[in-house]
């Protein structure tokens, strides 16, 4: 995955939006307004990405050189993930998606049925 597939893929989902609320070089992707997925346009390729507690500590033990504590983020809800081929895009796309839809369920429920 490079970082215009990351893009294509956040943005083809539904109500995403892309934005640079922070500063001209991260860019944040939200659902609804609410952030599910950034990454920072000059640094090395990595993307940080909301994830469920329990599940963020299993893929940082999985995957120690790769995924790390969400960089800026809350360390508990988020994770950064190192994207330089040492993980399948599979998995990266998976984690897109579990992100996006960790953000989606907690939507009120009237935003939910729209999606």
């Amino acid at each position: 995955m490079n970082i215009e597939e990351f893009r294509d893929y956040c943005i083809s989902k539904p109500w995403v939006t892309e934005e640079f609320p922070f500063d001209e070089t991260t860019l944040v992707f939200k659902v609804a307004g609410k952030m599910f997925a950034l990454t920072d346009l000059e640094d090395e390729f990595t993307i940080n990405i909301k994830c469920d507690p329990e599940k963020a500590i299993e893929l940082r033990e999985l995957y120690p050189d790769s995924v790390l504590p969400g960089y800026h983020m809350s360390k508990k809800h988020w994770n950064t993930i190192i994207v330089d081929g040492r993980i399948p895009d599979s998995k990266l796309y998976e984690w897109v998606d579990d992100s996006y839809n960790l953000v989606v369920s907690k939507l009120p429920k009237s935003i939910q049925k729209k999606l």
